[in-house]
C-alpha cells in the first residue's frame, strides 16, 4: 500500500530532512511512526500526502507511483488519503457537521449524501449530538474526534495522523488510539506519527523508527 525505496528529501537551505528511506507497508495494516523532534516524521507523511514531492528515489500509495504524478492530479489523490493533525486545523466559524462536510463538498457529492456520510463518520467517533456545536464549544479531544470524522468522511484507504493525542491526557489518547484501531479493523491502512512510546508499547503493531532522516 505505501512503499519508500532510496527517498532523499532534501530543502532548499539545503537541509537533508530524510536520507535513503526505504520500506514498505502492507495494505490493511496499522504502523507507528517514532524518532526525535527533528528525525523527519512529518516530512515523511507530507511525501505519502503529496504535501511535499521526494528530491530523490520513488515513493507508492496504492500502487501509484507519487514521483510521476502531473499537479492536476494531485487534488484528486488527495481525496483517498485521510489525514489528521495534532492542532485539529478546525475552522471554527464553522459548525462540526460542516467542518466534516468539507471533503464532501470539495468533491462535489449531494446534498442528501453529504448529510448521510457526515452524520455516519460523527457517530464512529461518539459525536452525532455535536453536529450543529462550534469547535471552540468542545473539549480538545472532541475537537480531535472531529478531525478524525473529517479525515475519514471519504472513506480513504489511507489514514495518516501526525502527532494525534500530543496535546490528550493519556485517557483521552488511548480513546483516540481506539478509533484508529476501529478504523485499521475494517480495512483502513493506519499510519500514525507519535511520540507517545508508553502509550505504543502497550499495542502489538510495527514500530518504524527515524533517526536523523534515516531508519534508525
Amino acid at each position: 500500500m505505501i512503499r519508500f525505496s532510496d527517498v532523499y528529501k532534501r530543502y532548499s537551505n539545503q537541509h537533508e530532512a530524510l536520507s535513503g528511506l526505504s520500506f514498505e507497508l502492507s495494505k490493511g495494516e496499522m504502523a507507528f511512526l517514532t524518532g526525535h523532534s527533528g528525525a523527519g516524521k512529518s516530512t515523511l507523511l507530507k511525501l505519502i500526502a503529496l504535501i511535499e514531492r521526494s528530491s530523490h528515489g520513488q515513493v507508492w500509495v496504492n500502487n501509484q507511483n507519487l514521483t510521476r504524478l502531473p499537479k492536476w492530479k494531485v487534488p484528486y489523490y488527495r481525496r483517498k488519503i485521510g489525514l489528521v493533525f495534532q492542532d485539529h486545523n478546525l475552522l471554527h466559524d464553522r459548525t462540526v457537521f460542516d467542518n466534516v462536510a468539507l471533503p464532501l463538498i470539495i468533491a462535489g457529492e449531494n446534498h442528501r449524501e453529504i448529510g448521510r456520510r457526515v452524520r455516519a463518520a460523527l457517530d464512529k467517533v461518539g459525536l452525532l449530538g455535536k453536529e450543529r456545536s462550534l469547535p471552540i464549544a468542545l473539549s480538545g479531544g472532541e475537537q480531535q474526534r472531529v478531525g478524525i470524522a473529517r479525515a475519514v468522511v471519504n472513506r480513504p484507504p489511507v489514514l495518516l495522523a501526525d502527532e494525534p493525542t500530543g496535546n490528550l491526557d493519556p485517557a483521552l489518547s488511548r480513546e483516540i488510539m481506539d478509533l484508529f484501531e476501529q478504523f485499521n479493523q475494517v480495512g483502513v491502512t493506519v499510519f500514525i506519527a507519535t511520540h507517545d512510546l508508553e502509550l505504543i508499547n502497550r499495542m502489538p503493531y510495527r514500530r518504524i523508527t527515524l533517526e536523523q532522516g534515516r531508519l534508525a
